[in-house]
């Protein structure tokens, strides 16, 4: 039996892949690659030493789903695919809503045909909104300041209410905090289009040389160096959280919300810090007004995700920035 990995081919989604394959499990690997490469796949299996069926299909197919499911013994579902970007979602909700709840939605009444009903589902931090008390633990009231961040908010409602209604249901939803760095060999990270969303991969094009510098949003937050503080945890270790939670869904029926994150929060200057020890390179910034909506701190309490699943993150700042950086020495140099 497999499990079937949704959005496989992006960032978060292949460090699983190769995390389950070298765990000893079968997977299907399901994209549509409106925002990841094609090659993605063959580095998983260059990692793995393993191939897997690979499925273009688009979680608002719902023909081409239920033949997924059908042509394939699933067991369970891993389900990262959706749209993710926060400024993109504020300007473009009605598609952030129907991409995300609808694929959703589609993917649920396909595993229930199937008689399929376990999930680890890719929730988020955000689910916690402006939330100022820190760090966020599970049992916060939920809110969200965007359309993505409700996109998250929402589906985490409908999987709690299915698996009340439904006993044979499994859930686990997992709140990611911040994801950054690489796999260490180098051969998959974080490849944006366009300009990064995110912090890490930004800092690495300046580094590379793709962008001047880095802008810096706001050095007067109440915080040990004035920039925002944010919980960062290795992509790898995240990656391994998917298993553990895996574990959990087969043993646990209900649905269950867990933090993945460190507990330890570092400014946008020490993550600076940390990636200029790591390419021998100084990272240009200027500063910039704060942007609407950002708050100064925001980390995890992992302690559930320590009980529950035994599941606890191991690699350090420094760590991260090196492989981030080692990701993104190689890609630049594939582009020249």
């Amino acid at each position: 039996m497999s499990i079937l990995v949704t959005g496989g081919a992006g960032y978060i989604g292949s460090h699983v892949c190769v995390e389950l394959l070298a765990a000893g499990e079968d997977i299907v690997l399901l994209d549509n690659f409106s925002n990841a490469e094609r090659t993605v796949a063959d580095r998983i299996s260059e990692l793995s030493g393993r191939t897997f069926p690979v499925c273009d299909v688009d979680l608002l197919d719902r023909e081409g789903l239920g033949r997924v499911f059908a042509g394939h013994d699933i067991e369970s579902v891993i389900h990262l695919a959706g749209r993710k970007a926060v400024g993109e979602s504020v300007s473009l909700p009605v598609l952030y809503y129907h991409n995300n709840i609808t694929g959703t939605l589609h993917l649920c009444q396909a595993m229930a045909e199937a008689g399929c009903h376990s999930m680890v589902f890719s929730s988020s931090a955000t689910v916690y909104g402006a939330n100022p008390i820190v760090p966020f633990r599970e049992d916060f009231a939920l809110s969200a300041t965007s359309p993505y961040g409700m996109t998250k908010v929402v589906i985490e409602r409908i999987l709690t209410d299915l698996a009340a209604a439904e006993p044979d249901w499994r859930f686990c939803l997992l709140r990611y905090f911040n994801p950054i760095g690489a796999h260490p060999s180098g051969l998959l990270g974080e490849r944006p289009d366009g300009v990064p969303n995110n912090l890490l991969p930004y800092i690495a094009q300046v580094a590379a040389g793709q962008r001047t510098h880095l802008t810096v949003f706001g050095d007067d937050y109440p915080t040990r160096d004035g920039t925002g503080v944010r919980d960062y945890l290795h992509v790898v270790d995240l990656a391994l959280g998917h298993l553990k939670a895996l574990a959990y869904v087969r043993a646990h029926a209900g649905a269950e919300a867990v933090n993945l994150g460190t507990g330890t929060g570092y400014s946008v200057l020490e993550i600076v810090a940390a990636f200029e020890r790591a390419s021998g390179l100084k990272i240009p910034y200027i500063v910039a007004p704060r942007r609407a909506g950002d708050i100064a701190v925001m980390s995890a309490d992992p302690a559930k995700a320590e009980r529950l699943l035994g599941w606890k993150a191991l690699r350090g700042l420094d760590d991260m920035c090196a492989d981030a950086w080692r990701f993104a020495s190689r890609a630049a140099e594939e582009l020249n």
